[in-house]
């Protein structure tokens, strides 16, 4: 009988697949010590995709980072473990830097994923071990890995059952068109992965697809390549063969045209199931107006089709954005004035006691009003001190409170992310001086708004826009002055 051996640390990390069907094995178990090794690398990731979507690292993300350690090509890693170099380079891979850049706040792609996590690891992880744990993810027809309702029991997600109900509902109903909204880093994509995963567990075809992928110098310049992106990636997506050179006939019936063909006589006609094509960063669009201006509207086109013919009634749309639409549309060919909208919320005091639960620490309800007067019931800060809390018994919040808005304080890069933003954007960082100043919220120029909004740095009530919590507020009157504009 074999040996195999595991390291163990607190981070869920789904077993490999390939040894399902192997004689039991002997366990042996050693501890990771300080050493930054593969073994603490793969932790760290599995630790941070948790975080950003919900759900533990895949066999073949383990393979990209292993392979990526030992500082190999994409070409390699694909055929030393049979997969096609495209898809490891151009699906899997970008998803996954996605991931970590999301999480981590900062560029992080293969020739510095190496640098990024030891960074993270020097300042937050150091003790951490990695723990080993039954999989959760089943292999579908195609040894390809696949979400299953065990996906969802993360520990240390929060539920918003009331929101996951809603969209649930009306991604049921044939046609449907769901538009969700929530400024950056709140959660829009992990609540929308559980979704859709409570979705394809019901027997829906999903797929979701981030237009962070589209690469900006090449689909989104040109509206016939970002359409046949598009339907590409669909059938990726949906492991279908590419039927791009039978559908596409740009010079006689034009891309929109191509790109519905496609959609309706092939996509939905292969199919014996309703499709939720989710499209998440859509705001991306908007500094474009050669692309949204007819991509939009062949959205609203196809949503209006459902009213009419079943076939596109097995079609569901899902719009995902963090910022309002301020982008000028015509009423009747916008995708964002249908539908169901739903915006997402920060945590309610409630749900970040629930979310210190998940954690396993201890506030006080007088510590927990103190770190909620100042970071709001923002997902992504809480979730930062709360990691940093469980990972180091010997600090407590009084001391992070008094340097939270501080170069030394645990926010400091997400703190100076923005400020770079605003650096690069003086009339972004004037209308913030003028924010700081004021004493209740006040109206902005719409396009500044919808662009601070984005950053996540404001809140938007109606017209009226305020900032978003007494962090910035702290942090920013350091830096910015209005009289310096």
């Amino acid at each position: 009988m074999g040996t195999r051996i595991i390291i163990y640390s607190s981070v869920n990390i789904c077993c490999e697949s390939k040894f399902a069907n192997r004689a039991p094995l002997n366990v042996q178990c050693i501890n990771l010590m300080t050493e930054f090794n593969l073994e603490k690398v793969i932790a760290i990731a599995n630790k941070l995709v948790i975080q950003a979507a919900d759900r533990n690292l895949t066999d073949v993300e383990i393979t990209i980072l292993t392979g990526a350690w030992k500082r190999e090509e994409y070409d390699t890693i694909a055929a030393q473990n049979n997969y096609s170099t495209s898809y490891l380079s151009q699906d899997v891979a970008p998803k996954l830097w996605k991931l970590l850049s999301e999480t981590l706040e900062e560029k992080v792609k293969k020739s510095n994923f190496k640098e990024a996590l030891r960074r993270y690891w020097q300042a937050t992880d150091k003790e951490a071990t990695l723990t080993i744990k039954p999989k959760d993810n089943q292999l579908d027809e195609g040894g390809n890995t696949r979400k299953t309702n065990s996906n969802l029991g993360s520990n240390v997600y929060v539920e918003r059952l009331a929101i996951e109900s809603v969209c649930c509902q009306a991604l049921s109903q044939p046609g449907a068109l769901l538009r969700l909204k929530g400024a950056r880093l709140l959660g829009k994509t992990s609540l929308m992965e559980r979704v859709l995963v409570k979705m394809s567990n019901d027997g829906y075809a999903v797929v979701n697809l981030s237009l962070k992928l589209a690469d900006k110098n090449t689909h989104l310049t040109d509206l016939n390549r970002f359409l046949r992106w598009l339907c590409s990636n669909i059938s990726k997506e949906l492991e279908l063969p590419n039927q791009l050179k039978e559908y596409w006939d740009e010079e006689d019936l034009g891309s929109k045209v191509s790109c519905t063909s496609y959609l309706q006589d092939y996509i939905l006609n292969k199919l014996d199931r309703p499709l939720i094509l989710c499209l998440d960063d859509v705001d991306l669009l908007f500094p474009y107006p050669e692309i949204y201006e007819d991509f939009f509207a062949l959205l609203r086109s196809w949503y209006e089709k459902a009213r009419t013919r079943k076939r596109w009634q097995n079609l569901r749309l899902t719009l995902v954005h963090a910022t309002d639409v301020y982008i000028r549309l015509n009423i009747y060919q916008s995708p964002f004035n249908i539908g169901l909208p739903q915006e997402l919320p920060e945590f309610t005091i409630i749900e970040a006691r629930e979310l210190t639960i998940k954690h396993q620490i201890e506030l006080s309800e007088t510590d927990l009003t103190s770190l909620i007067d100042l970071i709001g019931g923002h997902p992504f800060l809480l979730q930062k001190t709360f990691t940093l809390l469980k990972s180091d018994r010997n600090l407590n919040l009084k001391d992070i409170l008094a340097k939270a808005a501080t170069e030394s304080g645990i926010f400091s890069h997400h703190l100076r992310k923005i400020w770079l933003d605003l650096q690069q954007h003086p009339e972004l960082a004037f209308a913030c001086s003028k924010l700081l100043v004021a004493e209740e919220p006040i109206s902005l120029d719409p396009i500044q708004a919808y662009q601070l909004q984005n950053i996540g740095l404001i809140k938007l009530t109606g017209n009226l826009a305020e900032l978003r919590c007494n962090l910035y507020r702290h942090f920013f009157s350091k830096h910015l002055r209005q009289d310096s504009f």
